[in-house]
C-alpha cells in the first residue's frame, strides 16, 4: 500500500473511528471536561465578533461541504443546477463563509496567544486545534484560485472527482484512485480536514455533540424585576 492509498483509503476510517469511539470514551470517562471552556468572563474584547464570525463561518462551511459533496449530481440536475453552476456556487460560498471563519479564527487564536489572562487558562490543545483549524481553512481558501481556473475552462471534473471520492468513503466502498490525479492542494486540504476529526475527541470541540437544539423550541423565560420602594 503506497502513501496515497493509505491517506485516502485507510486514513478516513481511522480518523472516523477515533472520532466516534474517542468522543464516546471522553463522555464516559471525563464528563467534567465535556465543555467549551468559554473564556469570555476573562476578556470580552473582540470576543463577540470573533466567536460569531467563526461559528457562523465554520457551520456553513461544514454543511456546505456535507450537502455539496454527498448530494447526488442527479438531484442538482433535476433542480436545473448544472455541474458548472454547482462549482461556481461552491466557490462563492466558500469565499464568503471561509473569509468570515478566517477572520474569527485569527482573532480567537491571537486572543489565546496574546491576552495574558486568557493564555493562563488555555491548554495546549486549545491553541493547537485553533491553529490546525486555521491552517485547514487557509488551505481550503487556497483551492479557490484553482477551482476558479477550472470553472473558467468549463471543467468541473475535479469537483466531481472529489465528490465521488467522498461518496465512496461514506458508502464504505472507498476508492483512492478517484482523486489520484487531482491537484495537490486539494489532497493536502483533505488530509488536514480528516485530521480535524481525528483530533476532535481530545479538544474542546466535543461540546458540539451537546449543541442545545431544544433552545429553538423552548418557551420564553419570564423575568421578574424586583421593585424597590422609594423612601
Amino acid at each position: 500500500m503506497d502513501l496515497h492509498q493509505f491517506i485516502y483509503g485507510a486514513y478516513p476510517y481511522l480518523a472516523g473511528t477515533i472520532f466516534l469511539l474517542g468522543s464516546l470514551l471522553r463522555f464516559e470517562r471525563e464528563q467534567y471536561t465535556w465543555k467549551s471552556d468559554s473564556s469570555q468572563l476573562l476578556s470580552k474584547k473582540y470576543m463577540r465578533l470573533a466567536s460569531n464570525w467563526f461559528h457562523v463561518g465554520i457551520i456553513m462551511i461544514f454543511f456546505g461541504h456535507l450537502g455539496g459533496m454527498l448530494t447526488p449530481e442527479s438531484w442538482f440536475h433535476a433542480m436545473g443546477v448544472s455541474d458548472l453552476t454547482h462549482q461556481y456556487v461552491a466557490i462563492y460560498a466558500g469565499l464568503v463563509f471561509g473569509t468570515m471563519c478566517l477572520i474569527g479564527a485569527t482573532i480567537l487564536l491571537l486572543r489565546r496567544l496574546l491576552n495574558r489572562r486568557v493564555r493562563a487558562v488555555s491548554r495546549f490543545m486549545d491553541i493547537f486545534i485553533l491553529a490546525w483549524l486555521l491552517t485547514t481553512l487557509c488551505l481550503g481558501l487556497s483551492t479557490i484560485p484553482t477551482s476558479w481556473h477550472h470553472a473558467q475552462q468549463g471543467d468541473p471534473s475535479v469537483m466531481l472527482a472529489l465528490a465521488s471520492w467522498v461518496k465512496s468513503v461514506a458508502t464504505l466502498s472507498v476508492d483512492p484512485s478517484l482523486i489520484r490525479g487531482v491537484d495537490t492542494i486539494y489532497k493536502v486540504h483533505l488530509f488536514f480536514g480528516m485530521t480535524v476529526f481525528l483530533l476532535f475527541p481530545f479538544t474542546r470541540l466535543v461540546h458540539i455533540w451537546s449543541v442545545p437544539l431544544s433552545y429553538i423550541t423552548r418557551a420564553y423565560q419570564v423575568v421578574r424585576v424586583k421593585q424597590v420602594a422609594a423612601r
